[in-house]
């Protein structure tokens, strides 16, 4: 890494990767398109549609920068590759040249035509378009959009690059480069997947991600997807006029509790197993009488004499899923990203107890 070139390298890698797919750090410094040209851009509160196809029109132009960036800043970094001067560099470099050359131009080149007929070539415009009526075009669309954008009971939900919002007429998706457009009444929306993450980067908790694809009965509107947590699921069903089909016959975890029960679960079966003494019967569960008692605490988290926990001396009596339950519900609802860290007192000797401590019967 003594080389400058290629301590550039990999610097300019991790720089283009952090501008196209913006982390959370990124945003937070305001080094995103919306905010260093927020000038040009308008606001998105009052011309919601006019803000996004400049938005994505101008980080078309500065993503298709970064290659042209790079070769730009190689001058600079490895002056002994004669990079100034493109007819002495080597073959490869002026192979590389010309494709950053062409794929800028070929960037300015579409933004131009995108801008030419007030934007009425722009790819958001066009999909628009397919909603207006027969006597109007995409800008009474537009119009409708952005008065109905400017309410305060608007569903909203996601990161800038992949946001969902839902109006009152309309559903929308934004991307990085284009605005997916359904209008209620004509769409169909289907939960078609479900992803089940431990921890959140956001919340440091767990989170249920659901995939529900948006279906037109309208030919010109192409089907997309939206995804968002599963404890947003409630709020978009009051939102839309029509039910959301599950058709994937997906369990959806609605409340927080919910979903850390089934991390707890999933924690659990990593843990060491308790092997049951020969002729030891288990009893049902005290909590809910209908499974058998399936966990025994075990302290393993840390040697005698440390930490907070505590030995447990109770035979099995409890199921996983009735503990799961207990330990959630000794937990501040207020600070879900404490529960999985947290110590509770055993439900029955109240010897406290962590997540670790939880094993299975065999």
């Amino acid at each position: 890494m003594d080389r400058p070139d290629a301590t550039f390298t990999l610097a300019y890698i991790v720089f283009a990767l952090c501008f196209v797919f913006t982390p959370t750090e990124f945003r937070t410094a305001g080094f995103t398109v919306q905010h260093m040209f927020s000038e040009w851009l308008g606001s998105e509160d009052i011309s919601f549609i006019q803000h996004h196809i400049k938005r994505s029109t101008l980080t078309l132009l500065l993503h298709c920068c970064l290659p042209l960036g790079y070769y730009i800043g190689m001058c600079f970094a490895a002056p002994e590759q004669n990079l100034m001067y493109v007819h002495q560099a080597s073959p490869g470099w002026q192979v590389y040249f010309a494709f950053s050359l062409a794929v800028q131009l070929v960037s300015c080149a579409l933004a131009f035509y995108w801008s030419r007929r007030g934007w009425s070539n722009h790819p958001i415009c066009r999909a628009l378009g397919a909603h207006a009526l027969p006597q109007s075009s995409w800008r009474a669309v537009a119009s409708s959009i952005n008065t109905e954008f400017r309410r305060i009971d608007k569903f909203a939900s996601g990161c800038p690059s992949a946001r969902v919002i839902v109006t009152d007429t309309w559903v929308m998706k934004v991307s990085t480069y284009s605005l997916h457009v359904a209008l209620h009444q004509d769409c169909h929306l289907t939960v078609t997947d479900s992803r089940q993450h431990s921890l959140s980067p956001e919340l440091n908790a767990p989170v249920q991600i659901l995939t529900i694809t948006v279906a037109s009965i309208n030919p010109r509107v192409r089907p997309f997807d939206i995804r968002l947590k599963s404890t947003e699921y409630v709020e978009l069903q009051e939102k839309l006029h029509a039910p959301i089909r599950n058709a994937a016959n997906v369990v959806i975890h609605l409340t927080m509790s919910e979903l850390f029960l089934e991390t707890f679960k999933t924690y659990v079966r990593m843990n060491a197993v308790y092997w049951c003494p020969s002729g030891q019967e288990l009893e049902p569960c005290i909590g809910c009488m209908q499974a058998s008692a399936s966990v025994k605490l075990l302290r393993l988290c840390q040697a005698d004499g440390e930490g907070e926990c505590q030995q447990c001396y109770c035979r099995p009596m409890w199921c996983l899923t009735c503990m799961g339950k207990w330990f959630a519900s000794r937990q501040d609802q207020q600070q879900p990203e404490t529960w999985l860290s947290s110590r509770v007192p055993c439900p029955t000797c109240r010897a406290k107890f962590c997540i670790l401590d939880v094993c299975a019967v065999e």
